[in-house]
């Protein structure tokens, strides 16, 4: 009952953050308390997360858990890196999605489910993949919000979202800062698999292992690219577009597919 009241009151507050951003971008300001309610929701947020770890005595990786857990890290970074940089309207995109995976996660969660627990190593494998892939959604999401104001620019008038937003050549610097970020996590994550994890090839793993090193790869080689050849714009866009959906499909394809649908854990 507790963990209800609270995940209800932290959908809410996020809920409540995304309109007044909304509010925002409809009268071209830049509101100064809009985040103030998606704060509140964070925190009630991580408060239902370890209290469902205490109530497992562990953390589960079920499904609808570690979705839960993710979109709560996605949230936080977005709303620290707010504090110092011009992303707030990004927002309307990371609240809800925390808003919805909490709501899951309420409603999925199975108090039967045994937590896991690991050594040090493997802790280390797992926060930097976790961290990597928090890190690149922030990016990817960026990456949207950049298009979407590339293809407004060129219409006259842009859209009210457009003005609110900074300049185009700040959001491409935020994008590769976020990417470089990542990228520094799912290098050390990619290292610590191959030292720590047996087989990191095994039936079990060997998708996961090919997708993260073609997330990795193309990463990369935008980094590289935009070093040596200044790439930027589209260029950058699809890029990492195309690195995220690769790393999504390594860290939840497999396990959606073997959870929801065949019902193996």
């Amino acid at each position: 009952m507790i963990s209800i009241i609270l995940g209800t009151a932290s959908i809410f507050c996020y809920l409540l953050s995304t309109f007044l951003l909304l509010y925002d971008i409809q009268q071209e300001r830049v509101g100064r308390f809009s985040l103030v309610p998606g704060w509140i929701g964070l925190a009630l947020h991580l408060t239902v997360i370890s209290w469902f770890s205490w109530q497992l005595k562990g953390i589960s990786f079920e499904f609808f858990n570690i979705g839960s857990t993710l979109s709560a890290i996605i949230t936080g970074l977005f709303l620290l890196s707010s504090l110092t940089k011009p992303i707030d309207k990004l927002g309307i995109g990371f609240f809800p999605l925390a808003a919805l995976m909490l709501a899951l996660n309420l409603i999925f969660f199975d108090s039967k489910q045994p937590a896991s627990h690991y050594r040090w190593p493997m802790n280390i494998h797992i926060f930097s993949s976790l961290t990597a892939f928090c890190l690149l959604n922030l990016a990817a999401l960026q990456a949207i919000f950049l298009a979407i104001q590339e293809q407004q620019l060129r219409k006259h008038p842009p859209r009210k979202i457009i003005l609110t937003l900074p300049p185009l050549q700040t959001m491409e610097s935020l994008l590769f800062q976020m990417i470089t970020a990542g990228v520094i996590f799912l290098t050390i994550s990619l290292l610590s698999g191959f030292i720590f994890i047996d087989d990191l090839f095994a039936q079990h793993l060997a998708h996961k292992t090919v997708l993260s090193i073609l997330a990795w790869l193309i990463f990369t080689a935008l980094l590289v690219g935009r070093m040596r050849y200044g790439w930027r714009g589209q260029t950058a866009i699809q890029w990492t577009l195309a690195g995220f959906t690769l790393l999504l499909l390594a860290y939840f394809g497999s396990k959606m597919v073997l959870e929801l649908i065949l019902h193996k854990n």
